[in-house]
């Protein structure tokens, strides 16, 4: 509003100025009587202040004003440079605003208007024609520029759309396949089993794993909606919860997290996606067995490693997981591998650079 008053006031000085001079011109040359002279300067100048508004009606008003105070002998055509000034205010105006047609006709009309009554010599023609030209290739160029700075915020608006929908789509297929497998896991456990008591303990962990992705989707979910309250991101902190859900799921997990864990968000969201999807894959190809879960942060880098004692797998298959991780850990530059383990089972380690 303030950015837009001033340009407002910018307009009303360069109206008041104009004004100044046209007005001048009609008393200095002609001693014309003032109710010719505040009429003609009025209507020549006053169109100015509000050129943002309505940019036609301003040039034709100005332009109209300026060939009638000449023709009338009011106002004497050596001093055409002021209300052409007016005319050029309006006619910069209607090239940005309104489209090529509309400009370039406005262009023909404030030409031939100006042309006319200027003296009808070659040289004031060509003034005109140049003068007024330069205005409108000015107003044009501007109007492109910022057609192609608005093209471009859009673009970048709907590229910022598209990579928030695919990190979204990324975490709830971390959250649904990690706590998705361990539901399985425990109903196939419930079924098989005969003590009433291992069966309350496995329908105890779906119940708990289930209202915990519930949480998470809530909160992914959310940041569709702008009035909605996140809580943080899950971070190395949130290590702690996964080994002990993957515990409960028949996979025993070593956890050991080394040095300073506050690093930078992202990083850290990382780190407890790629522990979970590795997990994830524990529980599905190798449990029951035994995992160690090995985060290491430096300075520089957190490096992560997660190796089970499982039987392995030949192939690493076609799913998204080992592609997210993968994925995940190109965002920073940072080096992935996944494979067989030296000793047998699977090992995933991946590093992401922080500095």
């Amino acid at each position: 509003m303030i950015a837009r008053l001033h340009l407002y006031l910018v307009d009303l000085t360069a109206a008041v100025v104009i004004g100044v001079l046209v007005g001048y011109a009609m008393v200095e040359h002609q001693d014309k009587p003032w109710w010719l002279v505040v009429p003609g300067t009025l209507l020549v100048a006053l169109p100015v202040t509000v050129r943002r508004i309505w940019p036609r009606t301003c040039l034709v008003i100005s332009t109209v004003a300026t060939a009638a105070v000449v023709v009338g002998q009011v106002l004497p055509t050596e001093a055409l440079g002021a209300p052409t000034g007016a005319v050029c205010f309006a006619l910069y105006t209607v090239a940005v605003d309104r489209s090529r047609t509309w400009s370039l006709a406005c262009l023909a009309f404030a030409v031939v208007a100006i042309s006319g009554v200027s003296g009808g010599e070659p040289e004031n023609v060509l003034v005109v024609l140049a003068a007024m030209s330069a205005v409108w290739v000015i107003g044009y160029t501007t109007r492109m520029r910022r057609s192609y700075f608005a093209l471009e915020t859009a673009q970048q608006a709907e590229q910022a759309l598209s990579d928030e929908r695919l990190r979204i789509a990324r975490e709830l297929h971390d959250v649904v396949a990690h706590n998705l497998s361990l539901i399985a896991v425990q109903a196939g456990n419930a079924a098989h089993v005969r003590s009433p008591e291992h069966a309350y303990q496995a329908l105890e962990v779906i119940s708990q794993t289930s209202r915990a992705a519930l949480n998470e989707m809530r909160g992914l979910l959310g940041v569709l909606r702008s009035d909605a309250g996140l809580a943080p991101s899950p971070g190395l902190d949130g290590l702690a919860d996964l080994a002990d859900r993957a515990s409960l799921a028949g996979v025993r997990v070593s956890l050991e997290v080394r040095g300073d864990s506050a690093v930078p968000e992202g990083v850290g969201l990382s780190a407890y996606r790629i522990v979970q999807e590795a997990l994830t894959n524990v529980v599905k190809h190798a449990a029951p067995a035994s995992c160690r879960v090995l985060v290491d942060v430096t300075p520089e880098t957190v490096r992560v490693e997660v190796a089970d004692d499982g039987p392995g797998v030949k192939e690493l298959g076609v799913g998204h997981g080992l592609i997210g991780m993968r994925e995940r850990v190109a965002v920073y530059g940072g080096t992935f591998s996944a494979g067989p383990g030296g000793g047998g089972g699977f090992r995933v380690v991946a590093e992401l650079p922080h500095r």
